[in-house]
């Protein structure tokens, strides 16, 4: 009875199942994920964008300032004179006998340094925490941009962080030019919301400069429709985006598109008592530093749910929406950078990768079964074998192909054979000294293994080292390389050790080993 041949079984299973993975890649078809398309393969827009760490700072002490204000409210601490002043904010303590809970509560925050002269108290952020909001702004407005991009529909964005405050955004697929312009205007968006209450009588901050309302602790804000219509609001807002929980396209009482809202519970708490002790004064809905309605207090409104209006367009709405509910930027940004890709050059650049692709794989063929004989068509299986998986293990894990992973792709078709170059080697050696075709088999993948361990693992190394170091084009270049140099593990030592075995009676039999290995017969000497 034949023995059971689980080397050929693993490779034959893991190969159909990586041919069948890679067909939606190949062919369009939508049963399995596909690999993405990288920018400089299909075209789209290109853009750097450069975030305003410095107002993250000012918007940490703003929210630290805000805290506060709550707190002292609700725990009946006298305080006059808030005011925020870059990276600091101070007041004027009233009531002196709170001033234990003041340092009981900012000893529970991170990063605060609290300093009084006089009555005036003044509270900073310490540099380390300086620090540490810049950073986490650029995190968050990586992640932010790509939830927005992600709920706006676009196809495969890349959103990356380049440098310390750079971002990169790829939007492979976008090619009108109304397309182009409302991605940019989501992505740019700060969505920062700001419920604040309007100064009435504070007429006077009209003709003051930008550094006395600072200290006066009022703003000037113009309206969202019409420029010159302004309002005059307090400085530290009643709340802000960061207890916003949900935001969707909803309608007015009259009918039109408007976003309606809704509060964390602590949001709400804050909301319920603001308006209930604020019944006949008006509220101002900030978004991005514009007011966009001013309404009057009527009754005390709970349950944590607003509305903003402002004559939107349905497309508005929804857009807005969408940059509430994903978050606001902890930072506006800049654009650095814009160029778009036409599918023409992504085109091109496919065609000229496949060429090089087909040219390659070819010559590698047809070199391994002139040199090898059979032994190199089964190492050229093997390449087949695991340039399906490595499409199916990148379309797997979403990852996205660009032209430098087109050319790691190329290049693993060289790389992946090399394994199969030192084990043909090897039993070409043993054969020569003599040793039966069997074992020359066996020893000669033992004897190969220490070797092509060793090139793959550093070949792994060099590839994690680019992936993180690289920036976009040299990590996907590093992928394809990682991808295809341990697969190829899988398929040049599973894969061509089992169809040996399958065939090794034969091998034995014809004892022809230049149709076998390509090396003269005279080589075997009556060995079995």
């Amino acid at each position: 009875m034949k023995k059971p041949n689980p080397r050929l079984w693993i490779f034959a299973v893991t190969t159909f199942i990586g041919a069948l993975m890679c067909i939606p890649s190949l062919t369009g078809a939508d049963f399995f994920a596909k690999v993405k398309l990288g920018l400089d393969l299909q075209g789209g827009l290109y853009t750097a964008l450069g975030v305003k760490t410095d107002e993250a700072v000012e918007a940490k002490v703003k929210a630290t300032a805000l805290g506060f204000k709550y707190y002292a409210e609700k725990n009946d601490i006298l305080i006059d004179s808030l005011k925020i002043e870059n990276s600091k904010f101070s007041f004027t303590l009233i009531d002196k006998e709170s001033k234990s809970k003041i340092n009981d509560y900012f000893t529970k925050e991170n990063g605060i340094l609290i300093s009084q002269n006089g009555d005036v108290v003044t509270v900073s952020l310490t540099p380390e925490e300086i620090k540490l909001v810049k950073e986490f702004a650029v995190n968050q407005a990586v992640e932010t941009i790509r939830n927005r991009l992600d709920l706006f529909g676009l196809a495969e964005p890349s959103v990356t962080k380049s440098g310390l405050d750079n971002i990169i955004v790829e939007l492979p697929g976008v090619k009108s030019q109304a397309e182009e312009q409302r991605a940019r205007e989501l992505i740019a968006k700060t969505a920062k919301l700001e419920l604040m209450e309007v100064a009435e009588g504070r007429t006077d901050a009209y003709a003051m400069s930008d550094l006395e309302r600072k200290e006066t602790g009022v703003r000037v804000l113009p309206d969202y429709k019409n420029p010159q219509i302004s309002y005059v609001v307090k400085d530290i807002p009643v709340l802000d985006g960061s207890m916003l929980t949900d935001a969707k396209v909803g309608y007015d009482s009259n009918g039109q598109p408007a976003i309606e809202f809704k509060l964390n519970s602590q949001g709400a708490s804050i909301f319920g008592d603001f308006t209930q002790k604020s019944v006949g004064k008006r509220l101002a809905i900030v978004l991005d530093g514009k007011v966009y309605s001013a309404p009057s207090i009527k009754e005390r409104i709970g349950g944590g749910s607003g509305q903003i209006t402002g004559h939107f367009t349905p497309e508005e709405a929804r857009d807005l929406a969408i940059a509430l509910r994903s978050g606001a930027l902890p930072a506006s940004v800049v654009l650095l950078e814009k160029r778009s890709v036409g599918p023409s050059l992504g085109a091109d650049s496919i065609h000229a990768s496949l060429m090089a692709f087909i040219t390659g794989g070819i010559l590698v063929f047809g070199f391994m079964v002139a040199y090898y004989g059979v032994a190199g068509m089964f190492a050229n299986i093997a390449l087949v074998s695991n340039i399906a998986l490595i499409i199916a293990v990148m379309a797997m894990f979403g990852a996205t192909l660009t032209l430098p992973g087109m050319a790691g792709l190329v290049l693993t078709i060289g790389m992946s054979v090399d394994a199969n170059v030192i084990i043909n080697e090897r039993i070409r050696e043993l054969l020569r000294e003599g040793a039966p075709i069997k074992k020359a088999i066996e020893e000669g993948y033992n004897n190969a293994m220490s070797a092509i361990v060793d090139s793959n693992v550093t070949a792994v190394i060099a590839a994690v080292a680019m992936y993180v170091y690289g920036t976009g084009p040299i990590k996907g270049f590093a992928v394809v390389m990682a991808v295809g140099v341990l697969i190829s593990m899988l398929t040049a030592i599973v894969g061509t050790h089992g169809l040996f075995d399958a065939f090794l009676s034969k091998i034995e039999k014809s004892r022809n080993i230049r149709f076998w290995f390509g090396m003269p017969n005279s080589y075997l000497r009556g060995g079995k």
